[in-house]
């Protein structure tokens, strides 16, 4: 096989990320040419992993002579180089199985989801709910506290509560409190809490005049809570988190528990997630790409579902950034898709 100088570099690039992926040791001049089925000499070889070396598309680990792929050689990998692979019919039976259920509501199934991707990948599953739309309200209820402070309860449409302790203006007596409570629930009950807030503002700027002070400090102070609510309601699920025990590159035990740290901050997997919403198609984010130091030593591989017209979810998977590329990318892809339809049907 003979080819130009800057192909045969990027081929052989190709050929060391698809070896150091599928065998996880550094790769070696002579390793590599004889995988590359390129008739090559080992000195042109070892000139093309310097050059290669240079630019900064691999690098060479403490204690070997071979090399393995920087961050941005996998990103130049997944760009350019990958041959991505159509998920085979076991592939896509096995999915359509797990996913393609009657008995399931919404968020059992989006709990499958998760569960699912990480046993056909072999990585850990996450996938991020937007409630948005779907959580309404039942009812609420204000409670004195100390000075200027009350307790706002939100009992959600899914039996979620949630306590905020917020500040007003004035201090309020009990009765003047369940005064709000009583026109809050009797008027807006059932609705999202977006919505309600929305028409609490409307409402008030309308009544202004024939409200008295009291109950529009506790009115404003009540779709205060509603939009900190908000602020909490998308969910994030994550599965198959011991999968990543079996990798070397997670076999220091301080990386691992840094991992297993940043499944549990859900404010910034959640961010990092959201960052897919307006994407079309797959995300990939490669080590320092995600923007947290957590992740440095993985990758994430992201894709949008549509729950409704108006909301989008994230699903995907992390796991070292030593991963099958060429399969996992149209496994996310498609199971995002088939999400996004089997919602869309119910």
């Amino acid at each position: 096989m003979a080819l130009e100088p800057k192909n045969r570099a990027q081929y052989l690039l190709k050929v060391l990320i698809q070896k150091y992926i599928s065998d996880g040791t550094p790769i070696g001049s002579r390793t590599l040419l004889e995988d590359s089925g390129l008739d090559l000499s080992p000195a042109t070889i070892r000139h093309v992993m310097s050059d290669l070396e240079d630019h900064g598309l691999i690098r060479a680990p403490h204690t070997s002579s071979g090399r393995i792929p920087t961050a941005r050689g996998y990103r130049m990998f997944v760009d350019t180089l990958v041959r991505y692979q159509k998920p085979d019919t076991d592939y896509i039976d096995e999915i359509q199985s797990d996913l393609r259920t009657d008995n399931y509501d919404t968020g059992q199934l989006i709990d499958k989801v998760s569960n699912t991707l990480s046993r056909i990948t072999s990585l850990a599953g996450i996938v991020k709910v937007p409630k948005g739309d779907n959580v309404s309200l039942k009812r609420i209820e204000f409670l004195p506290l100390s000075e200027n402070r009350i307790l706002t309860i939100l009992v959600l449409n899914n039996d979620e509560v949630q306590n905020r302790i917020l500040d007003t203006k004035e201090k309020h007596s009990a009765s003047e409190l369940q005064k709000v409570s009583n026109f809050i629930n009797e008027n807006y009950a059932n609705q999202s809490l977006d919505s309600i807030r929305l028409k609490l503002v409307s409402d008030m700027d309308e009544t202004r005049l024939s409200m008295n002070k009291e109950m529009q400090d506790i009115i404003s102070t009540a779709s205060k809570a509603m939009e900190v609510a908000d602020e909490y309601e998308d969910e994030f699920i994550v599965a198959g988190e011991r999968n990543l025990m079996d990798f070397a590159e997670y076999s220091n035990v301080e990386k691992l528990k840094q991992l297993f740290d940043a499944f549990s901050r859900k404010r910034m997997m959640i961010d990092l997630l959201d960052r897919s919403i307006s994407a079309d198609g797959v995300q990939i984010f490669i080590g320092s790409e995600s923007g947290f130091s957590m992740l440095d030593d993985s990758s994430v591989i992201a894709a949008p579902y549509k729950m409704s017209k108006n909301q989008i979810g994230v699903l995907g998977v992390i796991g070292p950034k030593r991963m099958a590329y060429d399969r996992v990318v149209p496994i996310v892809d498609l199971t995002a898709k088939m999400l996004g339809s089997i919602i869309e049907d119910r």
